[in-house]
């Protein structure tokens, strides 16, 4: 009977939640912060969902704008559409419009909005790293703002989770010490979550500890007052390598992610333990974090289970699930579905109706992580029976190449949405390994959360160029729906071509991680550099204008220094060493053109992001540790011989001009040696031997600016003149 009371009540508070009233206090408070001055123009009123899901209103009223909403986001959502379909201002990571009018604007008519879809989420566990690890409160302010005016009602929330586990594991009698071992450095604690990796880059301090659960304190609760509904990490069997030594019955298995990180220790789903660390660790972090009951576990993430059997991948869902439900009876699981396309060999439909089979349909969502690209709903018989949702991921690694696939996204979500194969698709998401960039692909992307129709991506573009750069321009509008039909018309690929200056240097065309080979007309974007550079005189002041103008400009130069680079290999081939000296030469200073145009803008500087890594630490030796992490996580990720080199590379000013350009350097003396003794250009022994520089580079201090300087749009005009002929 107590357990059904229990029961009872942890579902009446869920469903009590799940509906929560307007919260009209921190939705001012949200106005107030967007909008500033223009704040009295608002009245907020609330209304009551439409079968269970989300709903605004615009309107005016007496001379004020009244937006009505079913809760704090859905009014944030009145606001935006307010913003972007009457005032024509756009709020976005790189470059926002916000010039509104002197007066309060009139509607003519009431604006209806009603979300088809249940839920909106948003980030993915390697967001956290690739973009975030650095972030305080304010930026976190920001983008919660950010999010609410999308409409996203459920975010991913990972912050602070090692001092829950700490707790936990502190409770079982475990040391500092021995967790000292387990505890990575924060720019990879994403990998520890989700069971890849130990320790790497620590040790942890305290002090990051207690600031991340003070700071995801301050998350969770504006998430919460604006009607979000975040989802907590959950237990899935890693554990810390001491778990051997202190409970030497417990039965452990080694694992090896293949990244070239060592084995990290699973708990077998059968031992007791299991289920009384992870209800211990739910239990905990309800404690300190509340819970609004959906709950992030990925069991097997880029690792293959053991075996194909059925019966085990049973048991391990109802153990992984049974340690939720046993702290949180109203327990719902959330599950990235990434690893059904990334080990597609090994998950057949016996081994995943085994897994999702053995949990209750109405308590798990299956997040079909790479929609655009590579769903699987459709060849999963919608994950037979469970509700999910479509997913936009896009970004991998936190690069920043121009692509995308803007059709797809345009059209896809609506369309599975009517689709009878479809299943139980009750959402729409974004689940990118990196933000802060495209931002183009994620604002249309986020259209679709308040339409059940396909989107008309050539009158969408139109009305973006005006809203973001404030005037309507048919040239601008033009040049997007080219830019639609190259850089965002991708292939099938995990990510956009990079750069080969990105690459380790090499003559072939194509890098270690770096994929060079280009999936569009190159020429078609110069025509697009073209206009842009044309219509730069009429937007000096756009904000959104000068970043895509910057962001433009690079890939067009990006894309040269791959042809400049088969150059410099033919003179090579050909032993021309007057030749080589000349394109080589060109090269690095193109990599310097490069660097000195993203030093205009804040969104592409490497030492905005050291500085806010150092910011985190409270001494000397803290700060050091934390510039280690963001060093080492944009260029070799791990050690000097890890194979995940350049995984997540940016061409970021500072990165360019400091570690791209001296490898290149190296890489063209030793070349020019070569040529001069008359030996062969041994491209591996070159790699080795380079190996040990890039490490002293990680483990270096010295400074990059955090500050732009320079004019964006004369910097990228003055380019425009310098490589026009060329790159034709």
């Amino acid at each position: 009977m107590r357990h059904r009371l229990l029961w009872l009540s942890a579902f009446l508070f869920f469903v009590s939640t799940a509906f929560a009233q307007l919260n009209k206090s921190a939705t001012t408070a949200l106005i107030q912060r967007v909008v500033n001055d223009k704040a009295s123009w608002f009245v907020i009123e609330e209304i009551p969902r439409e079968n269970g899901k989300d709903v605004f209103e615009v309107e005016s009223r007496n001379g004020k704008i009244v937006l009505r909403g079913s809760n704090g986001l859905s009014v944030a959502s009145a606001l935006n559409y307010f913003l972007k379909n009457v005032c024509f201002c756009d709020i976005g990571w790189n470059g926002t419009n916000l010039k509104l009018p002197a007066t309060v604007p009139v509607i003519a008519s009431k604006i209806h909005k009603a979300t088809p879809y249940q839920y909106r989420y948003y980030l993915n566990y390697c967001t956290f790293q690739y973009s975030m690890a650095w972030w305080d409160w304010d930026r976190w302010q920001k983008e919660i703002d950010w999010m609410a005016l999308n409409g996203i009602n459920m975010p991913l929330a990972l912050t602070g989770e090692e001092a829950i586990w700490q707790k936990v594991y502190r409770n079982m009698g475990f040391t500092d010490k021995d967790l000292a071992s387990f505890f990575s450095g924060p720019a990879y604690f994403s990998w520890l979550w989700m069971g890849n990796i130990d320790g790497w880059d620590g040790p942890l301090s305290q002090h990051w500890m207690d600031r991340q659960m003070a700071l995801q304190k301050q998350i969770l609760e504006r998430e919460r007052s604006l009607g979000m509904k975040p989802v907590l990490p959950a237990f899935t069997g890693h554990v810390p390598p001491a778990m051997k030594d202190k409970y030497p019955m417990a039965a452990l298995k080694k694992t090896n992610w293949g990244a070239g990180f060592g084995d990290v220790y699973i708990l077998d789903p059968n031992d007791p333990l299991f289920t009384a660390i992870g209800t211990q660790y739910l239990q905990q972090q309800r404690s300190e974090f509340g819970t609004d009951h959906f709950y992030s576990a990925d069991t097997f993430n880029e690792n293959v289970p053991p075996t194909k059997d059925s019966t085990f991948l049973d048991d391990m869902s109802k153990k992984v699930f049974q340690s939720m439900a046993g702290a949180d009876p109203a327990a719902v699981w959330v599950m990235q579905g990434w690893m059904f396309h990334y080990n597609s060999d090994y998950w057949q439909p016996t081994q995943m109706k085994a897994l999702l089979n053995a949990v209750p349909n109405d308590r798990m969502i299956i997040l079909d992580l790479y929609s655009e690209a590579h769903p699987v709903w459709n060849h999963s018989e919608a994950y037979y029976g469970k509700p999910w949702i479509w997913n936009m991921l896009h970004n991998f690694g936190g690069n920043i190449s121009l692509w995308g696939r803007m059709e797809s996204v345009a059209n896809d979500p609506a369309n599975a949405l009517h689709d009878p194969a479809s299943g139980k698709m009750t959402g729409i998401g974004l689940t990118p390994e990196g933000i802060e960039q495209n931002p183009a692909l994620y604002a249309l992307m986020l259209e679709n959360v308040w339409n059940d129709q396909p989107l008309h991506t050539d009158e969408w573009l139109a009305d973006y160029v005006h809203r973001r750069y404030g005037a309507a321009n048919n040239n601008l509008a033009k040049a997007w729906v080219s830019l639609k039909k190259t850089v965002y018309n991708g292939g099938y690929t995990e990510g956009g071509p990079e750069s080969i200056i990105v690459a380790r240097p090499t003559f072939n065309k194509q890098g270690h991680w770096a994929r060079t080979i280009l999936d569009y007309d190159s020429v078609a974007l110069v025509q697009v550099w073209k206009t842009f550079v044309g219509e730069a005189n009429n937007f000096q002041h756009s904000d959104g204008f000068a970043y895509d103008l910057v962001d433009i400009t690079r890939q067009v130069l990006a894309n040269y220094a791959s042809q400049l680079q088969q150059k410099i290999a033919a003179t090579v081939a050909q032993n021309d060493s007057a030749a080589f000296k000349k394109y080589s030469r060109e090269f690095l200073e193109l990599i310097d053109d490069m660097d000195n145009l993203l030093n205009t803008r804040a969104d592409f500087l490497m030492g905005k992001w050291i500085k806010e890594a150092r910011d985190c630490g409270i001494d000397p030796a803290e700060k050091d540790l934390y510039e280690l992490n963001a060093r080492n996580v944009i260029t070799l990720w791990g050690d000097k011989n890890s194979p995940l080199h350049e995984y997540s590379c940016r061409q970021w000013a500072g990165l360019l001009k400091g570690f791209y350009k001296p490898r290149w350097q190296q890489f063209f003396a030793y070349v020019d040696d070569c040529i001069k003794k008359g030996n062969k250009v041994d491209e591996q022994a070159f790699d080795n031997g380079i190996r040990d520089w890039e490490w002293k580079w990680v483990n270096s201090h010295e400074a990059y600016s955090a500050t732009p300087t320079g004019n964006p749009v004369e910097t990228a005009k003055k380019l425009y003149a310098k490589y026009i002929n060329k790159v034709m």
